[in-house]
């Protein structure tokens, strides 16, 4: 069995309501669908991330392929390996891992129908029976974030996620509204390494009546203690995000204990087994791993799932998109799209059928407006 063909598919879906941060406002996800074929038939599908420019990814996904291309499919990591060295690509680490992220997950998923199992057990199989997912509030307006905490509730979502870190004081009044509109319900917030450590102490202080689940990335990501700094000096658990673009990063902010939580994917690391190897070592060291998204569809989000009911420590309230787009390119609506958990897929491979007409929509999307970039430009920009 060997790889014989390939297609890349840029794709736009669209969110509800806009996600805004201190860091992006972004109206909807873009990714690369990319399809492999195997010479006796067998079907892999995968999913790139854009990051900061869709097209740049295609073009490395092009370039990765004389390497994919011919190879029997169970070799992906000799593939990865000859990439990264013959390839060049150890150089451009970040895109490098954002196309081979899609690649990876094409190949797992042939071999997993080959083999005739889920990917899952592929990975050593699950061991829970469901993994918990988080209800995404985005938007300043307090009014609004409360309508949107409260559908969440009535969907049954038990962790709440807010974007913090343009505005101290408003920072307080949205948490602390949320915090009376979920009740008991976990309450998370992300700086995106907007705040200086004092900054992150006195608000965060301000804010313990919220009993904050955790905070993400409250500070910037180097120098590298930082963050442990302000972990050793707050009572609220602290996770790192910024600063996992690689396994090399990630590895060192594990082993160098600098927070409670790791929050990653494997867009980051560039593999499924690269982001379940680190989601072990979090777990060695006493963390835990909360899967992060940028922005994704429905292939990223099963892979990830596959990945996650692998691991030995992980959150309630995983990062997920789904419920916030205004639809998929996927046959089947994932179980995210309604509520907070997901159970173990049963079918072989990831498990996944694409909508074609879904995917040509989303195609044509692309293709008319381009990406959905994560920023937006004023006139006078």
């Amino acid at each position: 069995m060997k790889i014989a063909s390939w297609t890349l598919t840029s794709a736009n879906v669209a969110y509800h309501h806009r996600e805004v941060s201190s860091q992006v406002q972004r109206d909807g996800v873009t990714a690369g669908v990319l399809r492999l074929e195997t010479d006796d038939g067998l079907v892999g599908w995968g999913e790139t991330s854009a990051g900061a420019d869709m097209a740049s990814v295609n073009s490395a996904v092009t370039a990765m392929m004389p390497f994919v291309l011919g190879q029997d499919p169970w070799r992906s990591e000799a593939m990865r390996r000859d990439a990264w060295h013959r390839g060049l690509w150890q150089f451009r680490e970040g895109t490098a891992n954002f196309a081979w992220a899609g690649i990876d997950m094409a190949l797992a998923d042939i071999c997993g129908q080959a083999a005739g199992v889920p990917v899952h057990a592929l990975l050593g199989g699950a061991l829970r029976e469901s993994v918990d997912y988080f209800w995404y509030l985005s938007g300043y307006d307090v009014e609004d974030l409360v309508a949107q905490a409260r559908q969440g509730v009535a969907r049954g979502y038990g962790t709440f996620y807010l974007k913090v870190g343009l505005d101290d004081r408003a920072d307080l009044e949205r948490v602390l509204a949320i915090r009376e509109a979920v009740g008991d319900a976990n309450i998370r917030i992300d700086a995106n390494g907007a705040w200086t450590l004092p900054q992150a102490r006195r608000v965060l202080t301000d804010l313990r009546s919220a009993r904050l689940d955790f905070v993400e990335q409250p500070v910037r990501q180097v120098p590298v203690n930082l963050l442990k700094d302000l972990r050793n000096l707050i009572d609220v658990p602290v996770c790192a995000n910024e600063g996992l673009w690689s396994e090399e990063q990630a590895r060192e902010r594990i082993e160098s204990r600098v927070a409670d939580v790791y929050c990653f994917s494997p867009y980051w690391v560039g593999s499924l087994r690269s982001f379940q190897r680190l989601g072990y070592l979090a777990y060695e060291h006493g963390a835990r791993v909360c899967k992060h998204t940028h922005g994704e569809l429905g292939i990223a989000a099963t892979a990830g799932q596959h990945v996650m009911l692998t691991l030995p420590g992980i959150v309630d309230g995983n990062q997920q998109t789904t419920a916030h787009m205004v639809g998929d390119i996927l046959a089947e609506r994932l179980p995210i799209a309604d509520g907070p958990s997901w159970g173990v897929p049963t079918a072989a491979g990831l498990g996944l059928r694409i909508n074609e007409d879904a995917l040509a929509a989303a195609a044509e999307s692309y293709e008319r407006d381009g990406q959905f970039w994560p920023y937006q430009m004023t006139a006078s920009q």
